[in-house]
């Protein structure tokens, strides 16, 4: 107990948050649709739909089987991402949208003023409003 006191827990909350992160992905479906689009691109828009859904959903099972293991181990050592040679450690997207923060107060610098912009709910694609982009 002394042991596990002393270490702190930096490294179990990382790979917790992370296997949390890997374990939302059939609701994010991040994986899903970047497969899709990155077939269309490079083996044609008819591939994109067949072969880029099921790239997909393969890499969409393996994300969450991931994150259900770093869940399970994270109090375990080691606290590296595992399986990096077939997934990102972080979570993707499509290069067509890449969310921003979610609009709310707790971000937005600006509310005093009564205007503000961001994702309304970046997990849903389309769901952009933003205002002042600047990049």
């Amino acid at each position: 107990m002394a042991g596990a006191m002393a270490t702190g827990c930096a490294n179990t909350e990382k790979k917790f948050g992370r296997g949390m992160t890997n374990l939302m992905e059939p609701l994010r479906m991040g994986e899903l649709r970047r497969s899709m689009e990155q077939t269309a691109l490079f083996d044609g828009p008819e591939a994109g739909y067949g072969t880029g859904f099921i790239r997909g959903l393969n890499r969409t099972l393996a994300r969450t089987g991931v994150g259900v293991y770093e869940i399970v181990t994270a109090p375990i050592p080691p606290y590296d991402p595992v399986f990096t040679d077939y997934l990102t450690p972080s979570p993707v997207y499509p290069d067509s949208y890449t969310p921003n923060l979610v609009e709310d107060s707790s971000f937005a610098t600006d509310t005093n003023l009564g205007f503000s912009g961001g994702d309304v709910n970046p997990l849903v694609p389309g769901s952009r409003f933003r205002i002042f982009d600047t990049h």
